[in-house]
């Protein structure tokens, strides 16, 4: 038994994907050719919580649309990025806001994720080299272990990400953030793998910052649609006045 079971631990990592292949393939999974669905976001610090719900769109890596759909004071906000540009339609003071490349990193919307989390502008693809580590098993489940080192003229923060993409479904799993001192910043777990259109996803993520006690914010997918038909005309600032 001892054996068989060796062997079919071997079987799941015998395929021989390169470190590149396989950030490529969970890429690929989370992203599709084009996504539509719900999300909420919670965040959580040592004195209070906020909850912030939304509807998501995307087309490849080029384009994005988020609009916030709760609470009452943020409903209605959008924000857009088509290629490498993004804005941010507020209804309150009906403008429309370019956001800089210099405020990309900064919180969005007070959570523990970036401008760029959110509209996936850098991309774990393109922005980094990878180096394949091992093989580990992380909450049950069989991951490759990949270490990515941002490109020299590639606009991300981090001095080195860790990340674990589990062997049979290519799905991020876990990820630990370095910043170019590599001291550890922020760990992010996913949960919950579920049916989600035409494919099993994570659908809790979880960022913890490591210096900040009591804080972490979670994004839950409620419902999550892949390669739905949306065209580049639907990626507008024109649209943003307009999506509800």
């Amino acid at each position: 038994m001892a054996i068989l079971s060796l062997a079919s631990l071997q079987g799941l990592f015998a395929q021989g994907l390169s470190a590149d292949e396989i950030i490529r393939k969970a890429d690929e999974k989370s992203r599709g050719l084009s996504s539509q669905g719900s999300m909420t976001m919670t965040v959580v610090r040592p004195d209070w919580t906020r909850t912030i719900t939304m509807k998501v769109w995307s087309k490849s890596r080029e384009y994005s649309l988020v609009l916030i759909t709760a609470p009452s004071r943020d409903k209605g906000l959008v924000f857009l990025k088509i290629k490498t540009e993004m804005w941010n339609w507020v209804p309150s003071i009906d403008k429309t806001i370019k956001i800089p490349p210099s405020m990309m990193l900064q919180s969005w919307m007070g959570s523990d994720f970036t401008n760029d989390d959110l509209v996936k502008q850098s991309s774990i693809v393109v922005d980094y080299t990878h180096k394949l580590l091992g093989k580990e098993k992380v909450r049950e489940l069989d991951c490759y272990k990949i270490e990515m080192i941002p490109l020299p003229d590639a606009a991300v923060v981090w001095g080195k990400v860790i990340m674990w993409i589990t062997a049979t479904g290519y799905d991020q799993w876990m990820a630990e953030y370095y910043d170019e001192d590599n001291k550890l910043v922020n760990v992010s777990n996913s949960y919950d793998i579920r049916q989600m259109g035409d494919r099993k996803i994570p659908t809790r993520i979880e960022i913890t910052p490591q210096n900040k006690k009591g804080q972490k914010t979670v994004m839950q997918i409620e419902d999550m649609k892949f390669n739905t038909r949306v065209d580049e005309s639907f990626f507008s600032q024109q649209n943003m006045k307009k999506i509800r």
